[in-house]
C-alpha cells in the first residue's frame, strides 16, 4: 500500500511573563581576604534589592583568586555572579535601577522566558499536524488519489519543541561610585513574545 510521508511545522506566539538577570560584581584587595572583605560591603546594598517581591536569587557564585603580572603576584580579586529570576516582570524596571546603581562590574538581561509553556506546546503541536495533513492532501491531490488514515507521527528533527525569543536586552560594564538610579523605562525593555515551535513528521496512507 502507497503511502506518503510529510513533515509539518506549528508556531505559537506567547507574551513573555518572567525574565532572567545575571549581574556581577567585583573588588580588589592586596589579599585574597581584603578583596572578600571590599567585595561584602559592596553586595551589601544589593542584597535587600534581591529580596523584592516576584524576585529570585536563582544562584549566587562567589570566586576569589590571585592577580599576576608575569611571575609577580599583584594582589586579589574576588567576584560574586547572580542569577536573578523575575516572576512579576512589572517590577523588572525598578529591580534593574536598584542593579545599576550598585554600580555592578557587568550585567546582561533581562532574557524573557514563560512561566508555564504547556498551553502553547499543545496548540503548537495541532498547528503541526494541521499542517502536515496539508501537505499530505496537497501530494495526494497531485497523485489524483485520496488521501487516507494516518499511519505514524513521531517528533520531527528529534527535538519535539523548542523556545524562540525575539528581544532586546541590555549589556554593560559599570565603574565609579554609586550614583542616582537611572530612568529604566526609557529602554523599553517591555516583555517580548516568545515563538514556541513544534515540528511533527508523519506517515499517511494513499488509496486509490
Amino acid at each position: 500500500m502507497a503511502e506518503v510521508v510529510t513533515k509539518g511545522v506549528g508556531k505559537v506566539e506567547r507574551t513573555a511573563d518572567r525574565a532572567e538577570v545575571q549581574v556581577s560584581f567585583e573588588t580588589l584587595g592586596s589579599t585574597r581576604s581584603e578583596a572578600v572583605d571590599l567585595l561584602t560591603a559592596r553586595i551589601a546594598g544589593v542584597e535587600p534589592a534581591l529580596e523584592r517581591p516576584g524576585v529570585e536569587v536563582r544562584s549566587r557564585q562567589l570566586n576569589v583568586h590571585d592577580n599576576w603580572d608575569g611571575k609577580r603576584r599583584s594582589g586579589s580579586r574576588a567576584v560574586q555572579n547572580y542569577v536573578v529570576r523575575v516572576d512579576d516582570v512589572s517590577g523588572l524596571d525598578g529591580l534593574l535601577g536598584a542593579l545599576v546603581t550598585a554600580e555592578p562590574t557587568w550585567l546582561h538581561g533581562p532574557t524573557w522566558q514563560l512561566k508555564e509553556d504547556a498551553d502553547a506546546v499543545r496548540e503548537a503541536q495541532r498547528e503541526a499536524v494541521r499542517d502536515a495533513r496539508r501537505r499530505a492532501e496537497g501530494y495526494a491531490q497531485a497523485l489524483g488519489v485520496r488521501l487516507g488514515p494516518l499511519q505514524r507521527l513521531t517528533d520531527g528533527d528529534a527535538e519535539g519543541w523548542a523556545v524562540e525569543s525575539s528581544h532586546r536586552m541590555m549589556a554593560a560594564g559599570y565603574g565609579g561610585a554609586p550614583g542616582v538610579p537611572p530612568q529604566m523605562d526609557q529602554l523599553n525593555l517591555e516583555a517580548q513574545q516568545i515563538t514556541v515551535t513544534v515540528r511533527c513528521t508523519a506517515s499517511w496512507t494513499l488509496l486509490d
